[in-house]
């Protein structure tokens, strides 16, 4: 049970680091000191007594002194890790693919137990068992190698077969979208307005990758489709041109060019290049959409030779085929008006907050007129977009607290957006719970103290998570003259859910921006 723990829990992890083996040992490398130290400080000094005793009594039978010290520190450790139960922001899904990586990991472990038995005496088969408990993570990482060839044999496979079936269907539409931010949120609003005229198929959730996007062309792509809305995201330059040559699409509409996933692509230029590999993949006669409001976008579409169109709120004097003005903001959602080329002028209601979902929508919008819907069939779908869980979602309460949750995840503008939303809903205090931005990189200690100066101007209350990674933040506050005590450290979600709930009074609005995801630590 001590050990059987410590898989599963590899095995989540190796799964949130999408089974790349050179993700995962990063991983590790950034939380040496957590898993293989901290995690295991009572069989490190279970080994170490018994390295001791072997040495100092290396002629003595000692067998039993050593079976007790090794089963006391089993069962003292699974008494301990039975008491702690982290609930999963994403919990591991038992695929086909991780059961295959537990069954390698299983063998492994139980090979390496096989020749530790056969090759030394009983004290030192025991002190094998206690270092191999200690590397069970590093255990994984060799399973994630020893089995990545027969995956991508696997994987091809399963890619040819979606993309044959998908350029097969002669008839279907596929729309991409790719950006670092607004992507999901896009994808939703799109589906939910073209199907006031097709019958509109999306990848649901975050399923962007090449294995997310493979299974729901091969389980959920039907022949009555005649609309694909496809996410695609990047964490690496060619992501998107993999993707594409799996979706085949002919609309491309990119969100936005910013810091996420910095930490991966090193760059804002690699970002660049590699969301517009989605339009430079697009036919000769495809069509680019891009956000007006983005100054990278911009760039990208001036030097695009495709049919494009731009949209956007704020640079509305850069040609731009649609753009919303009288843009309202209220606890009930956001009410605009949609005007542009060719006499385009109505106006759009929807339950949404957040300006920055008035950009997403326009996308749609754009997407909407370049397939042929009308103005009544647009303002109908607009009026039906529901918030996207998690992002920017207005959280209905009993209790006369209004709660906005964007805690899915964040990046520099998304919660810039978030924050002014804060700070223009009508209520008494405004209180932000966050625990900051990851995967910013080098600028990720900068910029969560930027965020800081802007809750100093947005919210009445700051509960930060994290006492490490939340220090940029209070620096930023106190920078900005945000009062001390009115700012609260603590170490996890339950502790703010606590202190949380010792300020908030009726009337009263809460932010939650972003949760860490499960693979994260300080």
């Amino acid at each position: 049970m001590a050990s059987y723990k410590e898989v599963i829990r590899q095995l989540h992890i190796a799964q949130l680091e999408g089974y790349k083996p050179k993700q995962y040992i990063i991983w590790q490398k950034n939380n040496f000191l957590q898993i293989y130290i901290k995690g295991n400080t009572l069989f490190l000094l279970s080994a170490i007594v018994l390295f001791i005793l072997n040495l100092i009594f290396k002629n003595q039978n000692l067998n039993f002194i050593f079976l007790a010290i090794f089963a006391a520190a089993c069962i003292i450790f699974a008494y301990r890790d039975k008491n702690r139960n982290v609930k999963a922001k994403k919990p591991l899904v038992y695929t086909n693919r991780a059961k295959r990586l537990l069954t390698t990991s299983v063998i492994i472990t139980g090979a390496l137990v096989v020749v530790l038995f056969n090759l030394f005496r009983l004290k030192s088969f025991v002190l094998g068992l206690l270092i191999l408990r200690i590397i069970i993570p590093f255990i994984m990482y060799i399973s994630t190698v020893f089995i990545y060839p027969v995956e991508m044999l696997i994987q091809y496979r399963y890619f040819k077969e979606a993309q044959n079936k998908i350029r097969n269907m002669k008839n279907l539409k596929v729309v991409g979208i790719t950006g670092s931010y607004g992507k999901t949120s896009t994808k939703y609003f799109i589906k939910t307005i073209l199907s006031e005229k097709y019958n509109t198929l999306m990848t649901p959730e975050s399923y962007n990758t090449p294995m997310g996007i493979t299974k729901v062309i091969r389980e959920q792509l039907k022949e009555e489709h005649e609309v694909f809305v496809c996410e695609m995201g990047a964490r690496y330059v060619g992501d998107i041109k993999t993707l594409c040559r799996l979706a085949n699409p002919s609309i491309g509409v990119l969100t936005s060019i910013g810091k996420q996933h910095l930490e991966t692509f090193k760059s804002i230029e690699n970002i660049a290049k590699t969301k517009y590999e989605l339009i430079e993949s697009l036919p000769e006669n495809g069509v680019a959409i891009f956000n007006g409001d983005n100054e990278y976008c911009l760039k990208l579409a001036k030097k695009t030779n495709k049919k494009t169109y731009l949209y956007g709120f704020k640079n509305i004097d850069k040609n731009l085929y649609v753009y919303a003005k009288d843009i309202e903001i209220t606890r009930e959602g956001i009410k605009f008006r949609v005007c542009g080329n060719n006499g385009i002028d109505f106006t759009c209601k929807t339950q949404l907050l957040g300006k920055h979902n008035v950009s997403n929508i326009l996308a749609a919008i754009c997407v909407a007129f370049e397939m042929g819907l009308d103005e009544k069939q647009i303002i109908s779908g607009v009026s039906k977009i529901k918030p996207v869980p998690h992002r920017l979602e207005l959280v209905k309460s009993n209790s006369g607290v209004t709660v906005i949750d964007d805690a899915f995840n964040s990046n520099p503008v998304g919660a810039n957006e978030a924050l002014e939303t804060l700070k223009e809903i009508d209520g008494n205090k405004k209180i932000i719970v966050t625990p900051g931005m990851v995967e910013l990189g080098e600028i990720e200690y900068e910029e969560n103290k930027k965020l800081g100066g802007k809750i100093a101007e947005c919210a009445d209350y700051a509960i930060l998570v994290g006492v490490k990674r939340s220090k940029p933040i209070k620096e930023g506050l106190l920078e900005k003259g945000f009062p001390e005590d009115r700012i609260f450290v603590v170490s996890n979600l339950d502790e703010a859910t606590s202190k949380l709930s010792g300020i908030v009074a009726i009337g009263d609005v809460v932010l939650f921006e972003n949760d860490l995801p499960d693979n994260y630590n300080e």
